[in-house]
């Protein structure tokens, strides 16, 4: 979290890729922890900066992380070299992808 807006508004830097494919809703990465946050409605993921809203904004402090659940992984495997696997509240493993083994393929 890098900013903070007003009272159940926080601004994220980044906000994830949205996935390829036919544009819609469904292609956004969503805000997954901490619960309880949502996309502004006349904004989306954005590649800089992202806003959201909801009560769990609140609770969060600048440089506290808000993780996404992403609706594809080719996304983050072509941009990271790891993905934490989460389970309920933690992060469970930590696997790499094909670009952290020095692989690419675009």
């Amino acid at each position: 979290m890098v900013r903070r807006p007003g009272t159940g508004a926080i601004t994220v830097l980044g906000g994830g890729y949205i996935a390829s494919g036919v544009p819609g809703r469904d292609r956004l990465p969503q805000p997954f922890l901490p619960r309880g946050l949502r996309y502004d409605p006349q904004e989306g993921a954005g590649e800089v900066q992202t806003p959201l809203l909801g009560a769990a904004a609140d609770n969060l402090a600048v440089g506290d992380r808000v993780w996404f659940r992403h609706a594809k992984a080719g996304e983050l495997c072509e941009r990271f070299a790891e993905l934490h696997l989460i389970e309920g509240d933690s992060v469970k493993a930590t696997v790499p992808t094909y670009r952290g083994e020095g692989r690419t393929f675009l």
